[in-house]
Parts: structure tokens; sequence; C-alpha cells
């Protein structure tokens, strides 16, 4: 498997999701229409659109020569995507992920401003003076925090602009590309997938499910514990590995250069630690009213513009040089930014289709007549699939939980269980897909092409998506 897919050439990103795009809109021709009726329902401080339980209702399709140029709607039927249906998917998807694309654009202008401070140079060295002896020490402390932040709070994107900070710390730590990548990224998937308290999955698939929120947190940490103990252990085994041979390097031709990066030594000054303190205070506090307050990507992007402003204001940076470091940050997350859009646009045409809620009731269907044992491994099967065409994690719980919940009913599992087969589907596909544009971001940014990615992390997939399955195994024996 790790040999084929060596072999494989993966054109660049944008070309790569515009034909996940273009052959999801030739399915809308092939897979059966249909629908679900949807209701709206308040899960916590947010309004979801959830689908309707037993309403589903199969569509005949309108195809006509028009109709496959232009779109041509015609009432009680399904119309397959167009030639300017797929043309305009990816502006329609850039248009639906706008809050998120400016999300990053904002944060990456406000790491370009803490990189004008020197406060995140600073910080780095001062780690490494500490822990520099103590690599593995360090790779820990690191994944652990990552971990814990994507487990209680949902970061993801949020560590999209960290990315090159944990490249500066493989390459000091005499490590690849792939290994800071996978300091970030093994850990927040990790995390993410466990989802102790996270806001937009866990939460929300609760709510939807009549669960009590944030109920059977005790089994959701001992997972993230297993869990991130494997991929620690897998991460610090690849290391190992590459410093002994550099050729076993995932990416053995890489010079690993990180020229756009400064490596000066920067003295570690009190105003660094007063900025680190100020933003570590903001930051908490947005997640906070994330929970408490409601706040969502526009609140939380005028957060990380406060912490921009007041950093500028501790190291008294004339505006103008500001300005610039700002534009300069946000230049650098261009391609990450689009890659969401690009992405987006999958979900775009298969609701356009209308051949998405065809493809959840088929599997709903199926599973009601397995035991319980297969039908809760079915569910995670479902759920890491299902993530391939809507990696939004909010998402596919609207679509999918209202489904799922009463499903469990059926066959005789608790709706706890089916929460935690969503979360684990969810999390770790987050690892694999090409369609995550959240992935292909952060794949851009650290230069790492999605071959050598796949190649890298297909290995650790499969070990956590097997220990989600004991996992669920043991759910259905304890009825948690």
């Amino acid at each position: 498997m790790i040999n084929f897919i060596k072999k494989i050439k993966i054109p660049h990103v944008f070309t790569l999701l515009t034909i996940v795009v273009f052959v999801c809109s030739l399915l809308t021709y092939i897979i059966t229409s249909g629908e679900y009726q949807r209701e709206t329902k308040q899960v916590g401080t947010v309004t979801r659109t959830v689908v309707v339980p037993g309403t589903y209702k199969a569509l005949p399709k309108h195809i006509s020569a028009e109709s496959i140029i232009i779109s041509e709607e015609v009432e009680g039927k399904a119309t397959p995507v167009s030639l300017f249906g797929f043309l305009s998917a990816i502006p329609r998807g850039m248009e639906e992920a706008a809050d998120i694309i400016f999300f990053i654009f904002i944060i990456g202008g406000v790491f370009g401003i803490l990189q004008k401070t020197g406060t995140i140079m600073a910080f780095i060295q001062k780690l490494l003076d500490v822990f520099g002896h103590t690599a593995n020490l360090l790779v820990v402390i690191l994944m652990v925090a990552v971990a814990i932040g994507a487990s209680t709070l949902g970061m993801g994107e949020e560590f999209i602009p960290l990315i090159p900070l944990f490249l500066i710390v493989s390459k000091k730590l005499g490590y690849d590309r792939v290994f800071g990548l996978g300091i970030v990224w093994l850990a927040a998937e990790s995390g993410f997938a466990a989802a102790t308290t996270n806001p937009f999955t866990v939460n929300i698939a609760q709510g939807i499910a009549e669960v009590p929120l944030n109920s059977g947190m005790g089994f959701r940490i001992i997972f993230l514990i297993v869990a991130l103990t494997i991929t620690i252990l897998f991460l610090l085994r690849y290391g190992a590995k590459i410093k002994k041979d550099r050729s076993k390097s995932i990416m053995p031709d890489d010079d690993f250069e990180l020229s756009e990066h400064s490596f000066e030594k920067v003295e570690f000054k009190k105003e660094h630690v007063i900025v680190l303190i100020v933003g570590a205070g903001l930051f908490a506090f947005i997640i906070v009213a994330v929970q408490e307050f409601g706040w969502w990507i526009n609140e939380m992007a005028g957060g990380f513009l406060l912490i921009g402003f007041c950093s500028v204001a501790i190291m008294r940076i004339p505006i103008n040089e500001a300005t610039k470091a700002f534009v300069k940050g946000m230049e650098e997350m261009v391609v990450a930014a689009l890659v969401v859009g690009f992405a987006r646009g999958v979900q775009v045409v298969l609701q356009d289709g209308q051949i998405l809620d065809t493809i959840i009731n088929n599997a709903a269907t199926q599973l009601q007549d397995f035991h319980q044992f297969f039908a809760a491994s079915g569910m995670l099967v479902f759920q890491t699939t299902l993530n391939f065409f809507i990696p939004s994690g909010s998402g596919q719980a609207a679509v999918t939980m209202p489904l799922m919940a009463p499903l469990s009913d059926l066959i005789g599992i608790t709706r706890q269980t089916a929460v935690f087969a969503f979360t684990c589907g969810d999390g770790f596909a987050n690892m694999i897909i090409p369609t995550s544009g959240t992935l292909m971001a952060v794949l851009s940014i650290a230069r790492v092409p999605y071959t050598s990615w796949l190649r890298f992390v297909l290995p650790l997939f499969i070990i956590l998506f097997i220990l989600s399955l004991m996992f669920l195994i043991i759910a259905v024996i304890i009825s948690y």
C-alpha cells in the first residue's frame, strides 16, 4: 500500500480539489437524488439546521440539454450539476467559507505582527535553550499542549499560522519538515477526535442527540490519553529513525530550507514576556467567550486583532512597520485560505445535485440491520467516509446526528456511543482526506506534498482507526 502511494503523482492542491469537485458533479447524474425535511434547532448558544428523521424521499432527476449546460430548476425534481454549476461551485464554496477564509487571513496577519516583535522567535529559542538537550521531552510537551487545546476547545484552524514555528523547532532539533508538521497536526487531530469538551463537535452532537452536554467525559479522556500516547510514540519513532539515517525520511531529498523565516538570535526581554502574557490572556478569553457567549469566527477574529494591537503598543512598533508585517503575514496565508474555499466546493455540488441526503439515508438504512457491535463499527466507517464529503465537524454533526441518535435506539446502543463514533470518524479522518481545507492548508504552508504526507500518516491512521473500533466495542459492552 505504501509503495503504491509513493508511485502516485498528485497534482497541485487546487488542481486536485477541482478534479474532486468535477467527479462529484458527475456523481449527481448517477446517484439517486433525494432530500430530508429540515428544521432549525437551538444547540447551546448556536442555532443549527438539522434533518428530520423519517422524512427522506427520493426525487426524480430532471435532465435536459439546457440543464446540462445551465442549471434549470423544475419543481419537485432534482437537477444534476450543470457545466456552469460545476464552474461556479468553487467561487460559491469560497463565498460559503468566507468567514473561515478571512479568519485565516487575519490570524496570519496577527502572527506576522508577533513575528515582527520578535516574541515568537525569542520564545522558541528560550524553549530550545531549556529543552535543547532533551528533544523528546520538548516534543511531548508541545504535542500534549496542542492536543489539549484541540480536544477541549476545538482548536484547528488556529494552529495554521503556527506551522512555520513548529518547522523551525523541528529543524533546530535535527528532524525534517514532516516531523515538524507532525508535532502539531498529529497531536491536533488526536485531540480533536477524542473531543473531551470540543464545542464544535461533541457539544453540538450531544445537543442534537439530546444527551447532557459534556457527559461521558471520563471515557473520552481515557481515549485521549491512549490515542495521544500512540501518536507521540509513532512520531518519536519516526524522528529517531531519520536522525539515525536521513535517507529514511519521507522526504529524503528535501534540503529543509526555511529561508523565509528568521533564525537570528533574539534576546528574550521583559517586553516579550508581557506580550506572551497579554496574548495568552486574551486568547483564553476568546476561547471562554466561544463557549459562554456564543462567539464565532467573526468575534474570534476581532479578538485576534486585539492581540495584534496590544503587541504593537507593548513593543512600541511604528504603525507603518506593523502594517507591513500584518500584510506580510496575510500574504503567507493566501494559498492556505483559498484551499478552504476550493474544498467547500465539493459540498456545494453534492447539495446542488441533492445526493448528499441519499448517501446518508442509505447508510442509516443499512446500519439498522446489523448486530450492535457491527452497527457501532459501521457508524464509525460511515462517519469517516462521510468526512470526505462534509469535512466540517459541526456541519457533519448537524446532518448525521438527527439520524444516528434514533438509529442507535433501534439497534440497542446508547446515543452516547453514537456520538463517540461521530467524533472519532470526524477527527481522525482529517489526517488523510484531501477535501479537508485545513489539512491541505497546513500541507501547503509546510511544503509537504499530499502523497508524502499520506505515506507518513496512513499507518498511524490505521492504528488509530482500529483503536477507535476497540473503544466502540467497549462502549457497547458497558452501555457507555
